[in-house]
């Protein structure tokens, strides 16, 4: 008999609705995955047992009266960076341990309503600053394909969680990548959806636009059936994107036609070169596209200068100078964080307003130039993942980011353009770790990517590889 943790997440929805396997026993099930191999992992920062086993009752009862959503009983978890109430939310800070928000965000309602029962929060680095996963509360979020290795972050949690089968989809953020570095580090699907897809009310500002909520998954499938729950706007959100013609799970089963590829391999960050493996990933993908039937061709020149990414990095640590603590607890910030902090501390009002303009021109300029391509095919990181400690070995924060720069030098440049981006798990080095690759749509157009990474999925399957421990 199929373990229960070897359904996708669409087969546990309809194992749920064809009797075979109730709720609970879903949840049960992944509770004691959590329970058994978490500990080596550093996945979660909070599970909630009694809360998901409430919830897969209410799921229950819910199946009985004929509830018609889409996702009843399937376990999830939400990122610690997001809020849950009446649920420890920390941010993965020390100073933040204590925080019980009273609210749900609305990814969280979204995806209680579609039927999913959240397992608890898992592991964020703090305030989600890094690329990598690691905190002061529960240590480094480590890659379950070689966990001398770090998870990729900030959804480092959520992407480890699901690739060790603790999870069969999971929710995760991207304000700079950070849910694409994880999915591609950790052999998923990770879905950064076009600005404005998915709303971040009831609190979430979006001033700098850069920060989008999405799903992580093993399959193209039910990352599709992720974004279908969770997407659509609130009255009041400051941006959104039109409304699909279809849903994505639809797009995700249906023919994607000839597409027109441009191959994107330039950075904002100067002087990066890509590792051998990176290298031969991207190569092999586009040469796979090929074969697929594409139009495949090297990006012209487009502008991105030296302002952009000072321009990105001021707008970056204007964050880090609004964090909800206050001076008595600026001690327990983590040196990246307090280098972030007091970097943007120190913009003029001036500089600020000069970073942000310096990004929506460019934001424009970039899709004007990309237009006539359908897709846009780029690495996501520049080397293969990072051992623990790789990062912030000398406690130095600026040194911490200058490191991070260079690694995660791709990801970012669609956040500030708000540009939809999906990560697909094509290649494995020699030595078993993934290297994903990316997919970038025109805006508001996440249907074509779901399609084509479908596409990919079918000609060179994935879901069957696990890490060592599944």
């Amino acid at each position: 008999m199929t373990a229960l943790h070897e359904l996708t997440a669409l087969g546990m929805a309809a194992a749920v609705r064809a009797g075979e396997v109730s709720p609970t026993e879903l949840v049960r099930h992944h509770l004691a995955r959590i329970e058994a191999l978490d500990a080596g992992i550093g996945a979660f920062l909070t599970v909630t047992p009694e809360r998901a086993l409430a919830a897969a009752a209410e799921a229950e009862r819910r199946l009985g009266a004929g509830d018609p959503a889409p996702l009843l009983g399937v376990p999830t978890a939400i990122k610690d960076l997001n809020l849950s109430a009446g649920v420890r939310t920390t941010s993965g800070s020390a100073a933040m341990a204590d925080h019980v928000p009273d609210v749900d965000d609305h990814v969280v309602t979204a995806l209680a309503a579609a039927g999913t029962v959240s397992l608890g929060k898992t592991s964020t680095p703090e305030f989600g600053f890094p690329c990598y996963t690691d905190n002061d509360l529960v240590g480094p979020t480590r890659c379950p394909w070689d966990t001398t290795r770090l998870a990729g972050g900030s959804s480092g949690g959520a992407a480890a969680a699901v690739a060790l089968g603790m999870l069969p989809f999971a929710q995760g953020s991207d304000g700079g990548g950070s849910i694409r570095i994880p999915a591609g580090i950790n052999g998923l699907v990770g879905i950064k959806p076009a600005r404005g897809r998915v709303s971040s009310a009831p609190l979430g500002a979006e001033i700098t636009g850069l920060g989008v909520q999405g799903p992580l998954a093993r399959t193209v499938r039910d990352a599709a059936a992720m974004l279908d729950a969770m997407a659509g706007p609130v009255v009041g959100d400051p941006s959104w994107a039109p409304p699909p013609a279809e849903s994505f799970l639809a797009a995700a089963d249906r023919p994607v036609g000839r597409l027109r590829i441009a191959r994107h391999r330039t950075t904002l960050v100067p002087g990066v070169e890509l590792a051998p493996e990176v290298d031969t990933a991207f190569e092999d993908a586009s040469a796979l596209l090929v074969e697929l039937g594409h139009e495949v061709v090297d990006l012209p020149a487009t502008p991105l200068g030296e302002e952009v990414l000072a321009a990105f990095e001021d707008v970056w640590s204007l964050t880090g100078a609004t964090l909800p603590v206050t001076e008595q607890q600026v001690h327990l910030l983590r040196p990246l964080t307090r280098y972030l902090r007091d970097r943007g501390l120190a913009l003029s009002a001036r500089r600020a307003m000069e970073a942000l303009t310096t990004l929506r021109v460019f934001s424009r300029r970039f899709v004007q130039a990309t237009d006539p391509f359908d897709v846009l095919l780029a690495p996501i990181c520049t080397d293969v993942p990072r051992p623990v400690g790789f990062f912030d070995h000398d406690g130095d924060g600026a040194a911490d980011f200058e490191r991070q720069k260079r690694y995660a030098a791709f990801p970012a440049l669609f956040n500030v353009t708000g540009q939809p981006a999906v990560s697909v798990p094509l290649h494995w080095t020699p030595d078993g770790l993934p290297v994903g690759t990316m997919l970038v749509g025109r805006p508001a157009d996440e249907a074509t990517l779901v399609a084509l990474a479908a596409q990919l999925e079918q000609a060179r399957p994935w879901a069957h590889r696990h890490p060592p421990g599944w």
